[in-house]
């Protein structure tokens, strides 16, 4: 009968899975019990409740990478090319005197970066040198022109001659600000006497060997789940038991950037430096704390009014006066900004127009701002970071609400090349050589998975970096703390 010989040439057909998840005759199952009935229908897509869940990108955007042979990483940068001292005393307040003597603070001179004159060390003030003397007093108007005769580098004092008549009548016990602007020399006299050293500060980091794994048993392998994911890092199609892999690779993403940013070094004595084998160790100088340390800190709320970015100039105008720079902030530091930059407009009281003030009826009001120019170009971009709740966002203690970085690139004279460089003011180094290559390293071993490197019914996958975070010219920065 046709229908038996239909039927016979049935039985022939094995079931073939497809490549795709597509329906065809191969891979249509028919012999389902009756538990089937019942499986709960699944949605295959993970979703993605909390968006995109890595917080790194700053360094990515501001910065660069470059490999290190070394264990320490050195560089000079360059210090000021004028000396000016505050807090200078003077040995006496007559008004009338022709000749005087000051003293600089001992605190003025830090042997780390002061220039130092050739052979004597002490006050960069030499014989021969004309001078500024300002006082210091609240109010005053009172200053003076004086030409350095004699200097006592041990004991930080220098005489000076008045251009003036007299000395200026300064009140007793005056602190002066003292500054040199020139030379005056008579004919056929010798040459300067003393001579000035640079003023170089020389700086070192030294990298830290960040790890993480993944760990998975032989029999959870061959339980097979599908998933499908999307999105984050680039990572999209179907995954099984490696989507835990998976997560890990993207904490340990973000902790490549979150450890150069909240580092600190472990100080001498303390339980890091003292902690047993195998953690713990030297510690590294994060961007937060070299910033915090020898950069420009703002505290006590953001700035919210022109008058606080005014004081932000000023200190900038005192440092590298880097034209552009870039503030990655939090939400709350960023609406504070775009009220600020909102009530410029005459009608920004009450929120007519905000932007290039060209909002009408049937356009979404524009209620933000890119960025602004007062003396220097100041943009601002959200960082994730000090937003995301599981980091930084919503600290009370130590809460950080921006860090503003200088855009471009800087010249420093690299101590391992031995010549100048131009590198970023942000930038990573990690260990490599021809041999290894620590930038980013992920193995696997054990026993399971196609490893056979151990007996251990498991499969782990390893990740390894060895890297530190170069800042350069610490000064140009500023760092908002609450």
């Amino acid at each position: 009968m046709p229908g038996a010989i239909e039927n016979a040439n049935l039985l022939n057909f094995q079931l073939q899975p497809s490549a795709q998840q597509i329906t065809t005759q191969t891979n249509y199952i028919t012999n389902f019990d009756f538990l089937s009935t019942y499986l709960p229908d699944t949605y295959e897509k993970e979703f993605e409740r909390y968006g995109n869940r890595t917080v790194s990108s700053f360094l990515r955007m501001v910065g660069a990478e470059m490999p290190s042979n070394s264990d320490m990483i050195k560089w000079a940068e360059q210090g000021r090319l004028h000396t000016k001292y505050t807090g200078v005393t003077a040995g006496s307040y007559g008004g009338n005197e022709t000749v005087q003597t000051f003293t600089v603070p001992a605190a003025q001179i830090d042997p780390a970066t002061q220039p130092q004159t050739g052979g004597a060390g002490g006050i960069a003030i030499r014989i021969g040198q004309t001078l500024m003397i300002s006082d210091e007093t609240a109010g005053s108007t009172l200053s003076n022109k004086a030409v350095v005769t004699g200097v006592d580098y041990a004991a930080r004092t220098f005489t000076v001659a008045y251009y003036e008549l007299d000395q200026a009548d300064y009140a007793a016990a005056s602190t002066f600000a003292v500054f040199v602007y020139g030379s005056e020399f008579r004919k056929g006299t010798p040459t300067m006497a003393e001579t000035l050293i640079s003023d170089d500060s020389i700086f070192d980091n030294s990298p830290i060997i960040l790890k993480d794994t993944y760990s998975i048993a032989g029999s959870d392998m061959a339980q097979i789940g599908w998933i499908q994911v999307t999105g984050e890092n680039g990572v999209d199609g179907y995954l099984w038991y490696l989507k835990s892999e998976h997560d890990t690779r993207l904490r340990f993403d973000d902790y490549l950037e979150t450890a150069m940013v909240e580092a600190v070094p472990a100080a001498v004595g303390s339980g890091a430096a003292a902690a047993a084998t195998p953690v713990g160790n030297k510690g590294t100088e994060g961007i937060f704390h070299v910033v915090g340390t020898r950069g420009n800190v703002w505290s006590g709320g953001n700035p919210t009014v022109l008058s606080d970015f005014d004081s932000i100039i000023e200190r900038l105008d005192k440092q590298g006066s880097i034209e552009e720079n870039v503030i990655f902030l939090n939400r709350n530091f960023g609406f504070d900004i775009d009220d600020m930059l909102a009530t410029q407009n005459s009608y920004g009281s009450n929120g007519t127009s905000y932007g290039l003030f060209d909002n009408d009826e049937e356009m979404a009001l524009n209620l933000g701002f890119r960025g602004f120019r007062r003396g220097y170009d100041f943009y601002k971009s959200d960082w994730k970071y000090l937003n995301d709740p599981t980091m930084r966002g919503g600290l009370v203690g130590g809460q950080i609400n921006g860090l503003m970085v200088p855009a471009g690139s800087t010249t420093v004279y690299d101590q391992v090349l031995g010549k100048n460089a131009k590198r970023p003011f942000l930038h990573v180094r990690y260990r490599a050589s021809e041999t290894e290559d620590r930038r980013y390293k992920t193995w696997i071993t054990g026993g399971a998975g196609g490893a056979t490197t151990i007996g251990d019914d498991v499969m782990n996958v390893n990740f390894l970096s060895e890297r530190c975070v170069c800042t350069l010219g610490a000064n140009n920065f500023f760092l908002f703390k609450q």
